[in-house]
């Protein structure tokens, strides 16, 4: 466990294996600082409001890369947590915008709002995009075995 966090460390480098994740660990972090600090200060009406006058000023302001503001214009969240952006700071350019969580979420999947809201409701969730046994090795026990046991302590 991480000192005083309760946060398995090791075992977050197996997280890594499921299907569609990315773990927001340190190094994640550490690659969308400047993304995150620019969401951030879109809490403030009159950043909001320079962003949304002249997105491209605004986010020349941010020690941004050139991948990372590529994928704000464009508004690829996908693009964004793969950069290092977190989903709840990134949800702050979605409220920028006038959208709802649920709608950003939709956006990531593929899925229209309205299915999505009906996939969320089901407690279905979506498939994953590769077989759980092989992106797991060849553990027969396949995903749901390692989400189970994923929080067990050592």
């Amino acid at each position: 466990m991480s000192a005083g966090r309760g946060i398995p460390g090791p075992r977050w480098g197996t997280a890594r294996l499921i299907p569609g994740t990315t773990v927001f660990d340190g190094e994640q972090s550490r690659r969308g600082y400047h993304l995150n600090q620019f969401c951030m200060s879109l809490l403030n009406p009159t950043n909001r409001d320079r962003f949304k006058a002249d997105e491209e000023a605004y986010l020349s302001e941010w020690s941004l890369t050139e991948t990372q503001k590529s994928a704000v214009l464009r508004r690829d969240y996908n693009a964004m947590i793969a950069e290092g952006g977190n989903i709840y700071f990134l949800g702050k350019i979605g409220a920028t915008d006038g959208k709802s969580f649920v709608q950003l979420a939709a956006s990531m999947t593929g899925m229209t709002p309205e299915s999505y809201m009906a996939m969320m409701v089901r407690g279905a969730g979506r498939r994953a995009r590769r077989s759980p046994r092989r992106s797991l090795g060849a553990d027969p026990r396949g995903c749901s075995h390692f989400v189970k046991n994923l929080n067990r302590s050592s």
